[in-house]
């Protein structure tokens, strides 16, 4: 059994514990390209499949020509709707049950543009690419609905789940001394992972091995398992490393069915990889949304009412919901709120999760909201922040378990220079460049889903750490081997971890910001665990040199056990082990609260959210927070817009790692900074088709787009919120960013751009 191990090869003794800045231990194989990416694996005998996708976006398949690709050479499948093998419907990520009908990723039925219509399968990537291209697809065209905006859509269909409201919201607005209502929108947004979707498929009998990046090894597998008929333990999901994913490589995918349908009928490994173009319509990003708010307050700038209305484009099919209310309906106190909410369908794939889903387009409605409130009432924009400050929330009426924002407001405009500010717009310059200084908060909640580990101290000393979680750049690797080091009292270099591998033990999603939380705190347990058996063991056998003594008077550090009251050196673990006869030690613990568990079918703990807590689940409303300052500089000219400082200031509880927290902060400001400035998903409206499917056109940050970004974290352990005191990191920073530089750019140029991305041509 081939596993992915990691070991750390540097670092001294401080930066091996938690809360050390120790480097990447995974990084050395990935800059050496000793680091096998899924998609690079080659069993024997493999074959290549390619997808064929619907040019229409409204319809019906007719016919399918596929004579011409039959004899191409080295065909070996032509895999359509009407000779593809039945596939069962399986469980989806919630656990909810299936519908009695079969799965049939090939679609007869097109409700977007770029759907999967059929799958060729060659010896080659070459043969079947070639022999894709002679298909030939006759329609019955009908006409679509292309998006949010098009008047055929509508108003869509109420979310009633989504509907917060306390007080009178209504009325609160109508006597408001001063009201301001406005419109936000952001365009369709796609996750663009550097490392493109795709897998190998291999059957074995009834056993199934397949290799694809994964943020969800386990949940994965489970419909895998559903999909084809077969027992969980008769697959096996092997994802080492993952070039990136943003939310789109989390869930079992269509393009996953077909290839593993196509192994399956053609008897040999077979290889799919999805190109760039069709990872725009394989997979869903973030859907287009559209917000209307309403702000009622004093003349001070209090706030007396909060009214939102939102809405977000689905597919014609399935119901895909970005929450836009789950920002607004906490950040500021008001004694009268009302959030409602839509979804519209239209003729695009189903919308999927991209970093930060809902908390992303809602910040940037009620960040640009309150700025407008603050030149209209005459006072600062952080001033107005602080004046709403909800000192518990405001929603569920709980306490926070933390909440470090107004130390964050305060660290952010100290290193900023925020008090060097001219609150007039269009008032601070340098030559032809209009500068403006912008603010706006963020928050993300703590969310838990449970997860396993297995830690085990072997012969020679050394220690294995092993879980099915994965790292697709956000250092569980290296956060796992500090955490069983500290914990067990070695050092970090003695560690291996292994991961990215259903044959392991159990692991969540790795989404919602919380692997890092979760499996820390199972790995701690499991490591104490192990450690509290070795110190068992070093006072109670015959031939330990430690016999007799008590537990208590024990002490590891640095991979020796010694007894403070012995002034002599002390002996190695490998040393304990070998007069023991022991050839290891193992522990596996979990983080599954016991109300939750099922003992009659165990993995399902982990294969579905449906054990996931909330953040309001307990005493405590459960939450990070973040607040972004932010200059720009606005050519006078030609309207170009340009990030030229940016100061964050975050409360994500206990760091494990600043230096690998630090990263992932920056990452999701890069992508806000992207969002605020470039990508945006342009639609045909005649045709419903994606127009800038490739990174050539679908705009993203490149290094020349960002300036020196400053972080400052000023969290503190939150023991409420994880075992360990951490809360959410990874997706928190991009909230907030992008109405952040909004805000920038109205205090530079006097103009207020409420539709994203903000391009020259809003501004000339």
């Amino acid at each position: 059994m081939t596993i992915v191990e990691t070991r750390s090869k540097r670092g001294d003794a401080s930066d091996g514990t938690l809360g050390g800045r120790l480097s990447r231990v995974d990084g050395p194989a990935k800059i050496t390209g000793a680091a096998n990416y899924a998609l690079e694996h080659h069993p024997q005998g493999m074959v290549h499949a390619v997808i064929v996708q619907s040019t229409i976006a409204s319809g019906r398949v007719r016919s399918i020509d596929s004579k011409a690709a039959q004899a191409y050479p080295g065909v070996l499948l032509v895999m359509t709707p009407d000779n593809a093998l039945a596939i069962k419907a399986a469980t989806d990520w919630l656990g909810t049950p299936p519908a009695d009908v079969p799965y049939e990723p090939l679609a007869r039925d097109i409700t977007f543009s770029g759907q999967h219509i059929a799958a060729v399968v060659a010896e080659t990537f070459e043969q079947a690419t070639a022999a894709a291209a002679l298909i030939k697809v006759t329609y019955d065209e009908t006409s679509a609905i292309t998006s949010l905006y098009d008047p055929k859509a509508g108003e869509g269909k109420a979310i009633d789940q989504l509907t917060v409201e306390w007080g009178d919201a209504e009325a609160a607005l109508t006597t408001a001394s001063v009201r301001i209502e406005q419109h936000y929108t952001t365009p369709r947004e796609y996750n663009v992972p550097i490392e493109p979707h795709g897998l190998i498929a291999e059957w074995k009998g009834d056993e199934l091995t397949i290799w694809e990046p994964s943020q969800w090894i386990d949940g994965m597998a489970r419909t895998y398992a559903e999909w084809f008929g077969v027992p969980f333990d008769k697959v096996r999901l092997i994802s080492p490393y993952i070039g990136g994913g943003f939310g789109s490589k989390a869930l079992a995918l269509d393009h996953a069915a077909i290839a593993i349908n196509a192994a399956r009928m053609v008897k040999r490994p077979v290889k799919l990889a999805v190109t760039r173009p069709q990872t725009f319509t394989a997979y869903g990003g973030r859907p287009a949304t559209r917000q209307t708010i309403a702000l009622g307050a004093t003349l001070e700038g209090k706030l007396v009412s909060i009214f939102h209305r939102g809405a977000n484009e689905t597919s014609m099919k399935e119901v895909a919901v970005e929450p836009l209310g789950s920002v607004i309906s906490i950040m500021y106190d008001t004694p009268n709120f009302s959030s409602r909410q839509n979804i519209v369908p239209v003729n695009t794939v189903k919308p999927g999760a991209l970093r930060a889903p809902g908390e992303n387009p809602s910040a940037f409605g009620i960040e640009c909201a309150i700025d407008e409130l603050a030149y209209e009432v005459g006072i600062d924009p952080l001033d107005i922040r602080l004046l709403n400050y909800a000192e518990k929330d405001p929603s569920a009426g709980k306490p926070w378990s933390t909440r470090r924002l107004r130390e964050a407001y305060a660290a952010g405009a100290e290193s900023f220079g925020w008090s060097k500010r001219d609150p007039k717009p269009r008032s601070m310059r340098e030559g032809s460049q209009l500068i403006g200084y912008g603010v706006a908060a963020g928050t993300y909640p703590v969310r838990r889903t449970p997860g396993e580990a297995l830690v085990r101290i072997l012969s020679d000393g050394t220690v294995e750490v092993a879980s099915s979680c994965i790292d697709m750049g956000q250092g569980t690797y290296t956060i796992l081997a500090q955490t069983a080091a500290e914990a067990i009292g070695v050092p970090v270099e003695t560690v291996k971890v292994k991961l990215g591998d259903s044959a392991l033990p159990r692991a969540p999603v790795a989404g919602g910001s919380q692997l890092a939380n979760l499996m820390t705190g199972a790995v701690h347990k499991a490591a104490l665990a192990a450690r509290d058996e070795l110190i068992g063991l070093a006072i109670n056998d015959p031939n330990s040199p430690f016999r007799d003594l008590q537990a208590n008077t024990l002490v590891i550090e640095a991979g020796q056990i010694a007894s403070p009251r012995d002034q002599g050196s002390g002996v190695a673990i490998a040393e304990v082990m070998r007069r023991t006869g022991r050839d290891r030690i193992e522990a596996l613990r979990d983080t599954l609260p016991e109300k939750l568990r099922n003992e009659k079918d165990h993995y399902r703990n982990f294969t579905t959210i449906s054990t996931m807590l909330s953040p309001t689940e307990g005493d405590y409303s459960l939450h990070s927070w973040c607040v972004h300052f932010v200059e720009v500089r606005v050519d006078e000219d030609f309207g170009t817009v340009r990030v030229s400082r940016m100061v964050s200031a975050l409360d994500s509880g206990r760091l494990y790692n600043p230096k690998l927290a630090e990263s992932q902060w920056k990452g999701g400001i890069i992508m806000g900074i992207g969002q605020a400035l470039l990508e945006e998903g342009i639609v045909d409206p005649r045709y419903g088709r994606v127009m800038n499917n490739n990174l050539g056109d679908y705009l993203v940050p490149t290094n020349a787009d960002i300036p020196d970004l400053q972080v400052i974290s000023v969290g503190i352990p939150d023991t409420h919120a994880s075992v360990l005191g951490g809360k959410a990191v990874g997706e928190l920073a991009i909230v907030g960013v992008a109405p952040a530089i909004a805000n920038a750019v109205y205090h530079a140029t006097g103009v207020r751009v409420r539709d994203l991305p903000i391009t020259l041509e809003k501004l000339i």
